[in-house]
Order: C-alpha cells, then structure tokens, then sequence
C-alpha cells in the first residue's frame, strides 16, 4: 500500500486491482465496480459485488491503476479501514474484504458479523 491510499477509508490491493482492471477492460467503457454490504448471509452481513454503469452522486470512488471501485456511504460505515483484495488459493479464486471491523466471518469470506 503506498501513501496515497493510505489515507483511504477503503484500500485495493495490488492483485485485487490487477484482477479488476481485467474485469473491467472487457466491460464497456466507464463500468465500475461496486461493493455493498447487505443484512443477510449466515453471519448476519454479507459482502456484494456488482458492476454498475456510474457512480451514484454520494459513492467513494476508489482507484487503484486501472481498478475503478464505488462504495456507498451506508456500506462504507461497515467497510471503515478495510482492505479488497483478490486471493487465488487451491481451492479457487475470489475477491475478498480483509475487514478490521468484522468480529467472526463465515469459511467462505462472503458473510460477516460486528
């Protein structure tokens, strides 16, 4: 992480932003991508990944190299000082939210609990 987004309620690391810049080269120009968290999941919070067309007038944009994320501001309360990032394991490949607020997580890393 370097100085500049250091300073960012939300970060994307190196692989995460690598992974989203492909994604997002194959999309249509200016295609975003967004992440929410929602009540739900077997933790009682869950993470969403969609890809939007624009920014809503009240998102955090964060960029990263070719890495274009929103986050909106009822997420980002949950999300405060954590981390995107892309982990290619042996038992497959996903995004996932390196989450300092988070008090348990299920095995999956999708759902979450405060």
């Amino acid at each position: 992480m370097d100085a500049a987004t250091a300073t960012l309620p939300v970060t994307i690391s190196e692989a995460a932003a690598r992974q989203i810049g492909q994604i997002l080269a194959r999309e249509s120009a200016g295609t975003l991508l967004r992440v929410a968290v929602n009540g739900g999941g077997c933790q009682g919070f869950s993470y969403e990944y969609t890809f939007v067309p624009a920014a809503e007038p009240d998102d955090l944009l964060i960029e990263r190299g070719a890495a274009r994320v929103v986050v909106d501001p009822v997420s980002l309360e949950y999300l405060q000082g954590s981390e995107l990032d892309w982990v290619d394991a042996l038992i497959g490949a996903s995004f996932q939210i390196r989450n300092p607020n988070a008090k348990s997580s299920c095995g999956c890393g999708t759902s979450f609990a405060l």
